[in-house]
């Protein structure tokens, strides 16, 4: 038993699997404030609210874009007493960074690599909905080849709620109708369509650029499941696969320590 840890941004994606089957996940707040002391007591809560005589983990494997965080984590692993594992481009994984800058390369984007390396075998187009939304483009055999990153769906509504007093802020959820009869009712499409159509754009410009045989289209992150299945282009959903990613990575460095 493992667990997994997605340090983004705006939240923070934990999940407890043992092989690829989740026992259970959370979904935290990223607060670059938080004490190694304040992180124990909340993982430490997490992981005992459990049902009595559940597992505890082996390991801690972290993915992170907010490296404020990490020395945090650092000590609230070791207050637990469970070995933290950090990933990130450095990590020799069985995935190639064919990029200009492999050290600029999120640690998520490469354990989506590796993911749909593991989990998959296909060229894979991974469509991430966080507070960015990232295009990565992955060859069947893991070869990170480069993408897109845009605004977040909800970095959007924010910016245009800054700048237009007048315009309300709006949740992300899938209109009645396209067609708005009201302001807040012609927000909520604008936003919501303007996400879906932005994905099914890049992902049909970066399938005619790149021309992939039989690729497969993926999305994660918090917003996927909401999203995703108003995408033409988006074939599968996993909110885990990040996690998963993980997975794949503690497994190979575990099989290499051997």
């Amino acid at each position: 038993m493992i667990l997994t840890v997605d340090i983004g941004n705006t939240e923070t994606m934990l999940g407890l699997f043992e092989g690829y089957d989740v026992h259970d996940s959370w979904r935290l707040s990223t607060e670059r404030q938080r004490t190694g002391d304040e992180l124990f007591l909340q993982i430490g809560a997490l992981l005992g609210a459990r049902a009595a005589g559940a597992e505890a983990p082996e390991r801690i494997v972290i993915a992170s874009v907010v490296p404020t965080v990490d020395r945090a984590w650092d000590e609230a692993a070791a207050r637990l007493g469970v070995p933290l594992v950090w990933i990130d481009w450095r990590t020799p994984l069985p995935v190639r960074l064919e990029v200009e800058e492999p050290h600029s390369v999120g640690a998520d984007r490469i354990v989506n690599t590796l993911a749909t390396k593991c989990l998959f075998a296909r060229d894979t187009i991974v469509v991430d909905l966080g507070t960015a939304t990232t295009f990565d483009c992955i060859s069947a055999d893991g070869g990170f080849l480069g993408g897109v990153i845009s605004p977040g769906p909800r970095a959007g509504i924010d910016r245009l709620h800054a700048l237009s007093s007048k315009l309300p802020s709006v949740q992300i959820a899938p209109p009645e109708r396209v067609l708005g009869r009201n302001t807040v009712a012609a927000l909520e499409s604008g936003v919501f369509y303007s996400v879906v159509e932005g994905i099914d754009g890049i992902v049909t410009r970066l399938l005619a650029e790149w021309e992939p045989e039989d690729p497969l289209v993926i999305a994660t992150g918090g917003l996927a499941e909401l999203i995703a299945p108003h995408c033409r282009t988006v074939q599968a959903t996993d909110p885990y696969l990040t996690l998963k990613g993980l997975v794949c990575a503690d497994d190979h460095l575990a099989g290499a320590s051997e």
